[in-house]
């Protein structure tokens, strides 16, 4: 366990610690190419010190419900099942499973750690697999996301489950393997049954145009009848968990949030510019991409709902990678590593500003 940082710190250190990274990962794009040897070493170890250190720098954090917030109800269970009390869940009861498992064999903290390596390492075999050996800029870019840190110490079963819907679609040419890995996040996290259908959807249907189109007709829609959409939610069933409550919940959002979108609009953005303008063709990024405006676009009709967030973040966690994998695909400028490096500071700059100035 790290325990000689002082806790408020903890944050502070993982938000400079990646602006070290983004900077210096800027600095080697302006001064090598993007195949230079140099690079490729540069890329190499430094992807791989990223991974040791996040993972044990995440999962080693000490055990705290004021600055983890959650963290501390999942440390509660788990010296409940250590007690060797049985399960106390109905719902999720797989994750309680894991966590009882656990507690048998290790102490608290490892199990913190196993939860950040199953967090993170699906993240890293993605961009290995998807970019072979620019794995390490789709890397950076999963691990300096706004919703990166507080779905790995906050929201943990959260942000397990979407990992583990990344390592799906890592496995898109094992058709079994995939449906494990799909199967699993959905059993770690209910929530991501929506993302999980969506993605199995694209295999029916993968036009993006008709996805794009969609999208956009649900933003005039949610502003003039968003909360008739929640109700017919609801009565379709989603108020048998979790989602249900966010939609029924005493308090709201605010209202529309534009500024929420405007940031789910980044992604959208980037996919038409690609696939339309520079007509990129892709069909695992057509995937990708049409999963993303399935999800968001449910989320649009239901921005104003209780937690809006927790709903924008099973699109959310996928926007570094829509964002980031056509400039690791194609060449589509003269120095496209320096536009690599620039869209990098850009995506960072967001979510700097959200922890140093916004928040």
């Amino acid at each position: 366990m790290i325990d000689f940082i002082p806790l408020e710190y903890y944050s502070k250190i993982y938000i400079n610690f990646c602006l070290l990274l983004v900077v210096l990962t800027v600095v080697h794009a302006y001064l090598l190419d993007l195949d230079d040897k140099r690079n490729l070493v540069y890329l190499n170890i430094t992807g791989y010190t990223l991974l040791v250190f996040i993972v044990i720098y995440m999962g080693w954090r000490p055990v705290s419900g004021k600055y983890f917030i959650d963290m501390s109800t999942y440390a509660h269970h788990y010296r409940y099942y250590q007690a060797g009390n049985p399960i106390i869940s109905q719902k999720d009861v797989f994750f309680h499973i894991f966590m009882l498992t656990c507690s048998k064999i290790m102490t608290v903290n490892n199990f913190f750690l196993v939860c950040a390596m199953v967090y993170i390492l699906p993240m890293y075999r993605v961009s290995k697999k998807l970019f072979k050996e620019y794995w390490f800029y789709a890397f950076l870019v999963f691990i300096v996301s706004f919703q990166f840190w507080p779905y790995g110490v906050n929201g943990i079963r959260n942000g397990m489950g979407t990992s583990l819907f990344l390592l799906g679609v890592s496995f898109y040419d094992k058709k079994f393997w995939m449906g494990i890995a799909l199967l699993f996040a959905v059993l770690v996290h209910q929530s991501l049954l929506l993302p999980v259908l969506a993605f199995l959807g694209t295999f029916i249907y993968n036009k993006p145009k008709s996805f794009l189109i969609g999208w956009l007709i649900t933003i005039p829609l949610s502003l003039g009848a968003g909360s008739v959409f929640e109700t017919i939610f609801t009565a379709m069933g989603f108020a048998e968990d979790r989602l249900g409550a966010y939609l029924n919940g005493e308090e709201s959002s605010g209202g529309f949030r534009f500024d929420f979108l405007l940031y789910s609009a980044s992604a959208v953005f980037t996919g038409w510019y690609f696939i339309f303008k520079r007509d990129f063709n892709d069909k695992v990024y057509n995937h990708i991409f049409n999963t993303y405006l399935l999800i968001n676009a449910f989320w649009i009709l239901v921005i104003r709902a209780n937690f809006s967030n927790r709903f924008a973040y099973l699109s959310w966690f996928m926007i570094g990678l829509v964002i980031i994998y056509p400039f690791l695909k194609e060449r589509f400028y003269i120095y496209q590593h320096v536009v690599i490096g620039r869209v990098l500071l850009l995506y960072f700059g967001f979510t700097y500003f959200m922890y140093t100035i916004y928040y």
